[in-house]
Formats: structure tokens, C-alpha cells, sequence
């Protein structure tokens, strides 16, 4: 059966239903369209899934530095949740910690009590007390003693002091390790080639020397051995100097240097990761100064025979000295005591000798389980039920918990897999398939609420909405009703400031500005069903928030703030202009100065000019769109909402110059014919400021003066004493013929030069030949929707015809 056609709702459209119809069955029956509906993916989520999976496969594969930070927060969590174990007894650490610190302030106060400790009563202590207790600790059976310490500058003491440990060096050396430390990876070739090592009169003995550094992994841990770091150094030495150090001139790690020292071999391994036996404390630690001292000599390390057998490490864990790294077990939620570097070296130094490494799993083996994991993830019906996707939810938890759980039986057998992004991956596809339904139903539900809050005000679509509970907000406001609402949790309307043909206007507070200070929101309102309307409204919108961004730069022109779309309706949000406007000032029973006209002109024209040097025509220039300003006793032009932005050819002020035709938008009375037809131009603007002058001279608004049968304004008769020039200017702007007035801004303001402004009449006259008909100047009683900017059709015509002989329906647009 070939697919219905949405011409077919239509009689008229029938023949094309018919042809579109045939023409979606061959289509189909293409052979690209056939391979295209047989192998394509089985909707977005689906697709989607795969995407999870691609992208989790080709992440383990590259293992970039977050996806490591992420593994090795979770094998720090390993180590915690498997806790501390029992560490090998043969290893011990003789610590340098803050008990022994302390105890040379003994021999401070009583030297000849306390002799023994004579060597210890000052940090850094003399480095004949440490040849002292490594021939102490030999000579009862230790198997190696190892010094976390680096000897690199000589003994503050005096030569003698490095001359007495290079004496017990050189007795007992093949059995001691002194540390080395390295340079970091980023100095440059001279400093990376130059690790620092003891003094050289220590090492013209018998002493095993190893590297003490460690890598940092991404997470800012130790993850693993010191062996890693040294593949590194060596790496970045053969790239600095393109030749390979030779193998017997390599330093080993200090474990490795450890273990050479107690002749013990380490059993072969293939990994390097540390195994961790537990927190701070977990390795037997015995305070430095128990062996200076005789009698915790005898007492507590039974006359030297605790040390028989034993790889001793000494280093500090005094506080003091602040050799403090993070790792597991150290400075966690669960474990904040922070390890000392001799504790790290003595779990390096049991791992190397009990083969507890912790081993990675391979790249290609990481990337086959992950794929698997992921390929059974992703093997679901594209398009679920709610309760299969519930269902779903529940497997792809079960399934993350699974994956941990493995990845935890694997950590506790030896092996290091993938964790955190095959878990990310499964819980992602999870999270899909669950708002994959909600979200496909949301989308739906939008398109509803676009198509009838595209034509809210209609009367059928809201007897459509009035009948569903949640579409109850898209209902038209009544105005008494609008204050308080809240636009984009963000304007707060106070009050209806008035209502226009292009919308309303309201007073509101910017709620996320300090003293929530007032501004203006312009409304776009919309009430018709031709889309074509919403369209034209939408553009008109579009254009005013373009233009004021850009003229908002003119001090009095109100600056732009905001423009948004909410709930289908279009709002500009305008800096507040705290002053009068011009319509009141003329509706106060007395018209105004021919001084104060032509202040009103040399302060606007001004303004004119510079909208018009943006190519913009304003369009709708009438009293209720001009406010005289409080604080400089400016007036301000407001209200762009019938601007239309056009390039003006340079030809546009010549008389024969070419016009486009447009839209008509303006005011009646303030609206001169060209406008109504659609073809507004510079001196459009030029004959509204005209008949606003007029107006305010003469107190009469622009449909109760009379005119001429050529169409020209008949009005100087009404001002007394009229200055000639002002007259001739004001005739010249308001000429009904747009080629006889003034083609620029510009040249009105040369004009209004000739005029001496203090010759001219300050105060307001009274009119002259008054009209017994007419109520007082400037309070004429007319229909308030003379006074709105309305939008005219193309075909208006280039005679001017008032606005009761005109059909409704063709002559204004209610926005």
C-alpha cells in the first residue's frame, strides 16, 4: 500500500497526492533506498549506543590522562576495601621520627648522662652516628641497611665527620645502600644528566647506591615502582642525546639496590605497580635513637638480635621533615595519615621480594573486555516499552556493579583491568535507554505545545487548551493580571506601561541586578492564525533588536539589555528612560514655544541623523515616542519597533532616486503617503518630526488640521507672531511631495542656524482663530487608535486615505 500523501486532506490537492504517492513508491523501490531501509541503524538511541561503545573501546585503547586519573582513583579504592595486610617481617624501618628528634634535648640539658646522644642533639645529626648504627646493626645480623637519606654535601661537622662514615663505608659497605635522587623530566639536557649523588669520598666504597624518585600518576599518586620512573629518565636521555647509557653505568631503583645488598634475587615478575600492605604504621618501625641508647638496646631490641635477618630502612617520618606522599592508603577520605617515602620504599622493597606486583592487563586484552562488556550493553530493542526500559535500568545497574565487582576479583588475583570507563560506558547506554522514552514523549509534547502557542490566541486553539490541564500557562494573560509574572526567572513586570498595535509595554525590574533597577519590556503580541503573520511579526522583532543593539550607542536612544523568545513570544528588555513624554507634555492645555521647538528639533535632529547614517528609518516618529528626560533635560527617541533596516543608496536624495518597495508601517497623521505606500525614505522621518513640531506649536494633533487639495498642511495661521523662517523650514519638512522637502537631517539643522533662537517666542502663545468645534489645545478628543503604529499592505496605494475607509482586516495588524 503507498504511503498516504498530506496533500490528500485537501480535494483540490488530490492530482498531487496521486503523484507524490507514486513517486515515494519508486523511490523505495531504488536499489540505494532498499540497502539504505534494510542495513540502516534501528533509530538514535541505537545508534547512540554504539556511539557509547565506539567511543569506550577507542578510550581504553589510548588511555588519555583522564580516563587514568579515573582507573587510578578506583584501584586507590581497591586497595582500601581490601584493607591492610600483614607485610613481610624481615623488612623493618628504623625511623628518624619526631620521638627521636626530641630525645637530644637529654643530652642538652645533661651531657655527661647522656653521652650517647651527643651525636643526635641537633638537626642535621652527625654522620658518624649513622656509621655507628649500621655497624651496630650488621654485627647483629642484619642482612642490609638501607639509608633514605641523600649525603650529597659535606657534613656541617667538619671533613672528619664524612671521614669517619666513609671509614664504616668502606668496612661494611657491600651490605649498605645510600639514596640517589634524580632530576625531573621537564629540566633541560644538562640538569637531567646530573642526578644527585652522595660525596665522592663515600663512594669510593664499597656502598650500593639507588634512586629514591617515583612517578607521579595522573590522579597525583604513587601508583608504581621506582623501575617505571628510571624506563623514563633513560627514555628522555636517548631522546636528548640520541646515545643509550650504558648498563653497568645505570643507577638501580633503591629496591632494586636493597635487595642487591641483602643478596637476596628478586623473584621474576612482569609487572610494575607497588603492591600496598596497609597505611602509615603497618611496617615494624623502631625509633633511631633505641639503638644509640643502651638501655633500649638491651630492653627493646634484645641486645641487637630484633635486627637479625632483617633489611632495615632508615628515614624519616618526623614531621618536621615533611617527606609525605600521596598514594593509597595515604591522605584518602578513609586513610588521611599521609606515608613517608621510607614506608613507600619498604612496600617497593617487599614487593620486589615476595612477587606481589600488581600486573596491568594488556592494551589488546583491556579493549577485548571492554568491547565484550560494552557489545552485550548494547544489544537491546531500539525502541522499548517504559517497563522494558525500567527493566533495562535495573540490568545495566546489575551490570556496572558486576563490572566492579570483576574488576575487584581480578585486583585481589594479581591483575589491573579497565574499570571506570567500561562502567561510564554501560551506565551511559543505561541512562540513554531510560530518558530515551521520556525524552521521545517530551518531544511530541513540544511539538503540541509549539503548533498551538504559535496560534495561542486564536479562539479555537484555546478552547483546545482550556480542555488540557497541562497546557493550562500557554492561555492568554489578561494585562490586569501580568503584574508580578516573572519572564525568563529573571524580569519581574511591575505594570502595564500601554498597548500598542506592535504589542504592549510594561515596567519591569531586572531581578539580578543590584536594587533590581527598572528597565522596559516590550512585547510582541501575536493574534492571528496565518502563519505568515507570525513570520512577518517574528522578522520585524528580529530587525528592532539588530538595530537598537547598534544604535543603542547614541546617548538618547534607549540602550538594548536583552532580547529573548519566551514561550513563543518575543520581548526586548530596554534601558528605563526616567522622564515625560512628549504626548503629555502636549496634553497639558497649552502649546509649547516657538523657543522650545525648535530646541525639541535641534535635539532630535541630531539623532535622526545618526539613525539614518546607520541606514535605519525609524518610521514611526510621533509625540508618544519621544520623552523629555529628567536628569538633562534631554528628549530621547524611543520606541524602533516600525524601523526598517535598508541599505540607502547614496542616489536616494536625488530627485529622481530609485525607491524599494516595503511594507508600510507608522502612524496616521505622522505618516506621510510615500511611507503609506511602502516606500518610507530619509525625509519620511524629516515630515513625522514635522507634524510633531506642528503639532506642539499649534496644540492641534496631525487629523484636526487642515489641507490643501494639493495635500500640503494648512496650520501657520493657527500660531501667532510665527517666525518666517521657522514657518518656512516646518513647511519645507512637511511637504507632501518627499522631493520638495528636505532630503537630510543635515540641512535641517543648517536651516535652524539662520534662526536666532533668542528672538524667538518663549513663552506659549494662545491660538490664533480658535475652532469653536475643538475642545483646548493639545486635549482634542479622538480615537486612541490614531494614535497606533499599524502596518499597512503593499498595495495601500500612494494617495493617503484615512483609516476608517479602510477593511480592518487589511490595515492593521494586532501584534
Amino acid at each position: 500500500m503507498p504511503p498516504k500523501s498530506l496533500a490528500s486532506t485537501s480535494p483540490k490537492a488530490a492530482p498531487h497526492a496521486e503523484k507524490a504517492a507514486t513517486t515515494v513508491t519508486l523511490t523505495h523501490t531504488h536499489p540505494i533506498s532498499q540497502y539504505w531501509h534494510r542495513y540502516r541503524p534501528k533509530g538514535w538511541r541505537q545508534a547512540t549506543r554504539w556511539a557509547c561503545f565506539g567511543i569506550a573501546v577507542v578510550v581504553t585503547a589510548l588511555g588519555p590522562t583522564p580516563v587514568q586519573r579515573l582507573d587510578r582513583q578506583v584501584q586507590t579504592a581497591f586497595w582500601e576495601i581490601r584493607g591492610p595486610v600483614s607485610p613481610p617481617t624481615d623488612v623493618v624501618i628504623l625511623a628518624i621520627d619526631d620521638e627521636s628528634l626530641s630525645q637530644g634535648q637529654h643530652y642538652l640539658d645533661d651531657p655527661a648522662r647522656y653521652p650517647e646522644l651527643a651525636g643526635i642533639s641537633a638537626w642535621p645529626w652527625q654522620r658518624q652516628v649513622y656509621g655507628q648504627v649500621i655497624q651496630k646493626l650488621l654485627d647483629n645480623g642484619a642482612r642490609a641497611v638501607a639509608i633514605d637519606l641523600v649525603f650529597s654535601t659535606p657534613s656541617a661537622y667538619g671533613q672528619a665527620d664524612d671521614r669517619i662514615l666513609a671509614e664504616t663505608l668502606s668496612q661494611y659497605g657491600s651490605r649498605v645502600v645510600l639514596a640517589t635522587e634524580l632530576g625531573d623530566l621537564d629540566l633541560r639536557q644538562g640538569d637531567l644528566l646530573q642526578p644527585t649523588l652522595p660525596l665522592p669520598i663515600l663512594q669510593d666504597t664499597p656502598v650500593h647506591l639507588g634512586v629514591i624518585n617515583f612517578g607521579v600518576e595522573p590522579n597525583g599518586q604513587i601508583h608504581r615502582l621506582s623501575d617505571h620512573y628510571l624506563s623514563l629518565v633513560e627514555q628522555a636521555e636517548l631522546e636528548l642525546t640520541g646515545i643509550p647509557a650504558p648498563a653497568d653505568e645505570r643507577i638501580p631503583s633503591f629496591a632494586e639496590a636493597t635487595l642487591q645488598a641483602a643478596e637476596v634475587s628478586p623473584t621474576e615478575n612482569s609487572g610494575d605497580h607497588i603492591f600496598f600492605y596497609g597505611p602509615a604504621g603497618t611496617f615494624t618501625q623502631v625509633p633511631f635513637w633505641y639503638v644509640l641508647d643502651p638501655t633500649s638496646w638491651v630492653s627493646q631490641l634484645d641486645s641487637g638480635q630484633f635486627f637479625k635477618d632483617k633489611i632495615v630502612l632508615i628515614g624519616s617520618t618526623a614531621t618536621l621533615h615533611r617527606d609525605f606522599h600521596a598514594a593509597p592508603f595515604s591522605q584518602t577520605q578513609q586513610y588521611p595519615e599521609a606515608l613517608s617515602g621510607v614506608e613507600i620504599l619498604a612496600n617497593t622493597v617487599a614487593t620486589l621480594q615476595n612477587a606481589n606486583v600488581v600486573r596491568p592487563l594488556p592494551t589488546w586484552g583491556a579493549i577485548a573486555l571492554v568491547a565484550l562488556g560494552m557489545a552485550v550493553a548494547t544489544r537491546t530493542r531500539s525502541h522499548p516499552t517504559t517497563r522494558q526500559l525500567l527493566q533495562r535500568g535495573g540490568w545495566i545497574l546489575g551490570g556496572a556493579t558486576f563490572w566492579l565487582m570483576a574488576g575487584y576479583g581480578l585486583f585481589l588475583t594479581g591483575w589491573l583491568v579497565p574499570v571506570a570507563v567500561p562502567v561510564l560506558g554501560i551506565v551511559s547506554v543505561g541512562a540513554i535507554d531510560m530518558a530515551a522514552a521520556a525524552v521521545s514523549e517530551q518531544l511530541k509534547k513540544n511539538h503540541l505545545r509549539q503548533t498551538l502557542a504559535r496560534y495561542v490566541t486564536s479562539p479555537i486553539v484555546q478552547e483546545i487548551i482550556s480542555q488540557q490541564d497541562d497546557l493550562q500557562d500557554l492561555l492568554v494573560t489578561p494585562s490586569s493580571e501580568i503584574a508580578g509574572k516573572l519572564l525568563r526567572d529573571r524580569y519581574r513586570i511591575v505594570k502595564v506601561l500601554g498597548a500598542g498595535g506592535f504589542g504592549e509595554t510594561y515596567l519591569a525590574e531586572d531581578t539580578q541586578r543590584p536594587g533590581y533597577p527598572a528597565c522596559v519590556v516590550k512585547q510582541l503580541k501575536i493574534a492571528s492564525d496565518n502563519p505568515r503573520a507570525h513570520h512577518l511579526a517574528q522578522r520585524l522583532f528580529t530587525d528592532e533588536a539588530a538595530t537598537l543593539e547598534k544604535l543603542g550607542e547614541h546617548d538618547q536612544i534607549p540602550r538594548l539589555l536583552a532580547y529573548f523568545e519566551d514561550n513563543y513570544a518575543f520581548y526586548l528588555v530596554q534601558e528605563m528612560i526616567d522622564g515625560e513624554l512628549l504626548r503629555d507634555r502636549l496634553s497639558q492645555r497649552r502649546p509649547m514655544s516657538q523657543r522650545a521647538v525648535v530646541r525639541l528639533m535641534l535635539d532630535l535632529l541630531p539623532v535622526i541623523q545618526f539613525v539614518h547614517e546607520y541606514g535605519v528609518i525609524h518610521r514611526d516618529i510621533k509625540p508618544s515616542n519621544i520623552i523629555y528626560r529628567s536628569r538633562d533635560r534631554r528628549y530621547v527617541l524611543i520606541d524602533f519597533g516600525a524601523v526598517k533596516v535598508k541599505q540607502i543608496s547614496n542616489r536616494l536624495v536625488e530627485t529622481d532616486a530609485r525607491l524599494t518597495s516595503t511594507v508600510g508601517i507608522g502612524t496616521h497623521g505622522y505618516m506621510p503617503s510615500e511611507q503609506s505606500a511602502g516606500l518610507p525614505n530619509r525625509s519620511s522621518d524629516l515630515y513625522a518630526l514635522g507634524v510633531t513640531c506642528i503639532e506642539a506649536l499649534t496644540g492641534l494633533p496631525p487629523h484636526a488640521i487642515k489641507r490643501s487639495a494639493t495635500g500640503e498642511m494648512v496650520w501657520a495661521y493657527k500660531v501667532e507672531n510665527l517666525n518666517p523662517r521657522l514657518e518656512h523650514i516646518l513647511r519645507q519638512m512637511v511637504r507632501y511631495d518627499f522631493n520638495a522637502r528636505y532630503p537630510q537631517a543635515s540641512l535641517v539643522l543648517q536651516a535652524l542656524k539662520q534662526i536666532s533662537i533668542d528672538e524667538l517666542q518663549s513663552e506659549s502663545p494662545s491660538i490664533a482663530d480658535p475652532q469653536p468645534t475643538l475642545q483646548e489645545p493639545g486635549i482634542v478628543d479622538i480615537d486612541p487608535a490614531l494614535d497606533q503604529t499599524v502596518l499597512l499592505p503593499q498595495n495601500w496605494g500612494e494617495d493617503y486615505r484615512p483609516a476608517n475607509h479602510l477593511d480592518q482586516e487589511d490595515t492593521e495588524a494586532s501584534v
